[in-house]
């Protein structure tokens, strides 16, 4: 019975949130013994495997945001990589501008461009750029839930209009005259508050800062979920008729998940460009969005553990088969989603949890 019961509490919702939290911690202190041991050790981390992990991080933020409003709210959105990609876009001008601050950036120069466009005046602030980062896509998000919940658009159509409001960003971010690199996009990054960005020193530093971020982000989704704020949004999720002859009004409700999910994402966006180095308008692909919701999906809806961890399964296999058998990643990713929704319906989390339950029982 003991056993059963430390079974339960560990594979249960408490128990999942605390491990969660507990590899977060963990990720945070991991990269500093590369400050304390040489290369070659066995404790030192090497610099693709620092990238790698910040990279899915950063993938784990955005499945996190996305299980807001898909899996405790009733929304899919097929257009959150519209949202990350701009995040990382406002990053990406301060680090551009950073290269030369009086100056154009590289590629305005090869493009001929006379003058440095309005909407980039002041990027060559950090703050400034960290303004954008959170102004931008939320001022997007927030427009845009406010028209369409207002319609009361949802379901499949909302969808439908999320993916493409994406696809027209990305068609919009592809083009030179535009300002944003076209479809390079941005790149080159050499140095961000003054440190230079390849240095090993800095790629531990936003390392943490990653994993600080995503353990903040989850302390707060788990706050958001467990409070009455949560339980109305998933009222709005099971039955929002009843929630509406109950005398709530959804509207601001959905707009403030929404609009948060959306600022979320974008943080991610701008903590993922001076790791990656790259940022380009195939972040914003429709399907880039839709493999976000298979993240979740994989991972657990409606657990915000579950996503991390569908996040992280989904995209250490995608590193490793797009190196040794790219042509075939596409295929298997398919399949992993065709299999969960066929025999895993909750995902992995809810697996665990139903072992759990029987442990219990």
């Amino acid at each position: 019975m003991l056993e059963k019961t430390w079974v339960f509490r560990l594979l249960g919702p408490k128990g999942w949130s605390g491990l969660a939290l507990f590899a977060c911690l963990a990720l945070v202190a991991v990269p500093f013994f590369n400050l304390a041991f040489p290369e070659g050790h066995a404790l030192y981390l090497s610099t693709h495997w620092v990238t790698l992990i910040g990279k899915i991080m950063c993938y784990a933020i955005v499945a996190l945001a996305m299980d807001l409003v898909w899996g405790y709210t009733g929304i899919l959105s097929l257009g959150h990589g519209v949202f990350f990609a701009l995040g990382g876009y406002a990053m990406g001008m301060y680090l551009m501008r950073a290269i030369d601050p009086a100056g154009l950036p590289p590629f305005m120069v090869f493009l001929d461009w006379q003058s440095l466009p309005w909407f980039w005046q002041g990027t060559q602030h950090f703050l400034y750029a960290i303004f954008l980062v959170v102004f931008v896509p939320g001022l997007l998000a927030f427009l845009f839930g406010f028209f369409a919940f207002r319609s009361r658009i949802k379901g499949v159509y909302f969808s439908i209009i999320t993916q493409a409001m994406t696809l027209a960003a990305m068609l919009l971010f592809f083009r030179n005259e535009t300002g944003f690199g076209g479809n390079n996009g941005f790149t080159g990054f050499q140095s961000i508050l003054g440190h230079s960005i390849t240095a090993p020193e800095t790629r531990v530093v936003l390392f943490a800062l990653t994993a600080l971020t995503l353990i903040f982000f989850l302390l707060l989704g788990r706050y958001i979920v467990t409070s009455r704020l949560g339980r109305v949004l998933m009222a709005i999720r099971d039955a929002e008729s009843r929630v509406m002859f109950s005398g709530y009004d959804p509207l601001p409700y959905k707009l403030f998940i929404w609009t948060l999910s959306a600022v979320i994402c974008a943080i991610a966006g701008a903590l993922f460009v001076p790791q990656v180095g790259i940022i380009n308008p195939g972040e914003m692909s429709p399907a880039n969005s839709i493999e976000i919701a298979i993240w979740v999906a994989v991972g657990g809806r409606g657990t915000l553990v579950g996503p991390l961890i569908g996040a992280g399964v989904i995209n250490g296999v995608k590193s490793w088969f797009t190196v040794s058998f790219p042509e075939y990643w596409l295929y298997v990713l398919g399949f992993i989603f065709i299999l969960v929704t066929l025999f895993l319906p909750r995902g992995i989390a809810g697996l665990a949890g139903r072992f759990a339950k029987e442990q219990k029982a």
